[in-house]
């Protein structure tokens, strides 16, 4: 697997890529060492919603100049690439079809434009929050589960939930491009993703021209989802992950997810195919 690299023409490509990298040029910016400190939110409420072009826009005339665009030497939308883990059945993804209170998520994350990457695990916590814990990770073993992950993992997971860690191999790799602004005063941050592609195993599946837009605070109330609100867009109830499993396995019954996967994304069920 080789890390996935846009040129301006194919970051651009689409109505939603162009409208986020107008408002990215348009905000000020905010450095990554800011927005750590003062925007961390590591344990957060995160909300999703799915916009088109002209709602972006609008959402972004309404928030006005109190969002800043993260900004990282003189890039402000940046290439993602994240590597899913699951069991062989994909119990994760099960946990989360089903609505399950304890479930999480495993992944790496390679920041395409500069090489670093995280190994990332994501828990609901019985509040309906999510609590994020991560470690820095070797960009070359990306697709694998090390053995200082195995026991960061077996650490984590035995604190969260009191479990032990089963059988994990990689199951989805996904890109996206992503631009972050960020409100600093009151601690909020919303994240932008456009050109969603999804593969696994020489399979290939790209996402709508859409925004998948995540606001992250630290208790759902932000600027962001009272102009969405306003707006009259409600969160939906989504998983990136969880999308693109249903996605490229459209004989998995997605349950929860089937409504959008039919409205947004073109998605329609087929039966398993049973070998003769």
């Amino acid at each position: 697997m080789t890390t996935t690299q846009y040129s301006e023409t194919e970051v651009l490509a689409g109505s939603c890529a162009q409208a986020l990298a107008e408002a990215a040029d348009a905000a000020d910016p905010i450095s990554l060492e800011d927005v750590v400190s003062e925007a961390a939110l590591m344990t957060r409420v995160d909300k999703k919603f799915l916009l088109n072009a002209e709602q972006f826009t609008e959402l972004m005339a309404r928030l006005g100049p109190s969002f800043r665009i993260m900004q990282i030497g003189e890039r402000r939308m940046f290439t993602y690439e994240s590597v899913y883990f699951d069991t062989p059945d994909l119990e994760m993804f099960t946990a989360h079809k089903q609505g399950r209170r304890r479930r999480y998520k495993i992944r790496t994350r390679t920041y395409a434009d500069s090489g670093l990457c995280m190994f990332e695990a994501k828990f609901k916590g019985l509040r309906g929050q999510t609590v994020k814990h991560r470690i820095p990770y070797d960009v070359l073993e990306r697709n694998t589960i090390n053995a200082e992950a195995h026991g960061f993992l077996t650490e984590q997971l035995s604190a969260q939930y009191n479990q032990e860690l089963p059988h994990l191999e990689p199951v989805m790799r996904s890109d996206y491009i992503r631009g972050t602004f960020v409100n600093p005063l009151d601690e909020e941050r919303l994240t932008c993703d456009v050109n969603l592609v999804y593969t696994q195993n020489g399979t290939v599946v790209h996402g709508p021209d859409l925004f998948v837009i995540e606001t992250k605070t630290a208790d759902g109330r932000g600027a962001a989802d009272s102009a969405l609100a306003t707006m009259g867009i409600r969160p939906v109830s989504m998983s990136k992950y969880c999308i693109g499993i249903a996605l490229l396995h459209p004989h998995l019954a997605a349950n929860k997810w089937s409504r959008l996967l039919k409205q947004k994304f073109g998605w329609n069920r087929t039966p398993r195919q049973i070998p003769r």
